[in-house]
């Protein structure tokens, strides 16, 4: 079980790309939250499986009008009471 705050620079805001990654997490099984940045940015925590951890950015990738130029990635400590993955607002 790994737990990482995934930042994501690129076209990611008002295409899709949390209602994808919301998706793609119930289908790994992956707990968490992903939210929108000021600066256009995405930020996200994901918990799981490592391996499924790091598919959930390649399984978003591939959306249409999505475009990922960076990624910052850091791992945390894991939340043991954590059950769900959520779209913050």
């Amino acid at each position: 079980m790994i737990r990482k705050k995934i930042q994501v620079y690129g076209l990611v805001q008002g295409v899709g790309f949390r209602y994808l990654a919301r998706q793609a997490a119930g289908y790994l099984g992956l707990t968490g939250w992903i939210r929108n940045e000021y600066d256009g940015s995405v930020l996200m925590e994901l918990q799981g499986k490592q391996e499924n951890v790091d598919r959930l950015l390649p399984t978003v990738q591939d959306g249409r009008w999505i475009r990922i130029d960076r990624i910052h990635e850091e791992v945390m400590a894991v939340n043991e009471t954590e059950r769900s993955f959520q779209v913050l607002f």
